[in-house]
């Protein structure tokens, strides 16, 4: 990721040789409030979202099961992702005034936050490709038995990989005296961002082949819960790629000069507005589950009638106090 949440960064230096460069215009003002109040909703609504789908998983789910260990590193993924938004918020209204050590380390949990989360979608799907093409493949089974092992190398290698980002990423000072946290040498910015995309695109592939063979298989398959299955990944990835595609793809487009102004301002706008998305994903998934996953309604259900008298309970979902325990075949959330 660009280490900057300083968007204001892209305006200022236009105002110090106006004859030279493109001015951008008073638009980044209200673009800077704005961009305040959308990282902090955003951070607020995955902080509430993510952490109840933790607690249903933790409180009603077999975490023997290899998709729900995964479903939880990602929930913590979007979790690590977010708490670093409120770091963005402040920076755009005074810059950055969390000192060194903090320029560093956020951006780093940001970035390991990022990719961890597309690792862990990447491997959710080859899972999911493995367990409908081939049920008795030995690799699923190797990896069924190491789940732990598995996520603790995921995580493992996305904090080596942000390891150059914390060390070329500092607080630096502009003309205009606001402090911003970003790559000292840009060199090293357009590594990151090359270095993001190419991954980026990896796991694109990776997905869209597994899913290409999956579709295949199950056009002639009749598993409700199969098809239930592969139907949320599959709605959870294309929203992930949906969401970080534009800003990949423009952030990538930023390494190269800019051939008019009027381009320059459109795709710098346009860069900023696929940034808002990008960084709303981290509060999205939680949502995916209510809206597609069965089990995870009912689960959601269950913790409402839980809280709400028995009276209640029963004409919403019948047999919920009586039973006092809702019993499933499925090993996962879904």
């Amino acid at each position: 990721l660009p280490s900057s949440g300083n968007d204001k960064n892209y305006s200022y230096e236009y105002f110090f040789n106006e004859s030279n460069v493109c001015e951008r215009g008073n638009y980044f003002v209200f673009y800077t409030h704005l961009t305040t109040i959308f990282y902090t909703l955003a951070f607020l609504l995955s902080l509430l979202g993510n952490t109840l789908v933790l607690w249903i998983l933790f409180k009603y789910e077999n975490l023997a099961s290899l998709t729900n260990v995964f479903i939880m590193n990602l929930c913590v993924s979007d979790l690590v992702f977010s708490c670093m938004l409120p770091f963005w918020a402040v920076d755009q209204s005074f810059g950055w005034i969390f000192g060194e050590f903090l320029c560093k380390a956020v951006n780093a949990v940001f970035s390991t936050g990022y990719y961890s989360g597309v690792f862990f979608l990447t491997l959710m799907t080859i899972l999911r490709y493995l367990s409908v093409v081939n049920p008795l493949s030995t690799l699923r089974s190797q990896i069924q038995c190491c789940g732990f092992l598995v996520s603790l190398a995921i995580w493992t290698c996305s904090i080596l990989i942000v390891v150059p980002e914390v060390i070329h990423t500092t607080v630096q000072e502009g003309l205009d005296g606001v402090k911003t946290c970003d790559y000292a040498d840009w060199k090293w910015k357009k590594v990151d961002i090359y270095q993001r995309n190419i991954l980026f695109l990896f796991s694109f592939a990776i997905i869209v082949f597994c899913y290409f063979k999956i579709l295949i298989i199950l056009l002639g398959a009749k598993s409700r819960r199969k098809h239930r299955t592969v139907k949320l990944i599959l709605i959870i990835v294309v929203a992930f790629f949906l969401s970080w595609a534009p800003y990949n793809i423009l952030s990538f487009l930023t390494t190269f000069p800019p051939p008019t102004c009027q381009y320059e301002k459109d795709s710098n706008l346009a860069f900023h507005i696929s940034r808002k998305i990008a960084f709303s994903h981290c509060c999205l998934n939680p949502v995916l589950y209510v809206f597609v996953g069965v089990k995870f309604k009912r689960h959601l259900l269950r913790l409402c009638n839980q809280c709400l008298p028995c009276g209640i309970s029963q004409v919403s979902s019948p047999g919920i106090c009586s039973q006092g325990k809702f019993h499933y075949e499925d090993a996962s959330i879904y």
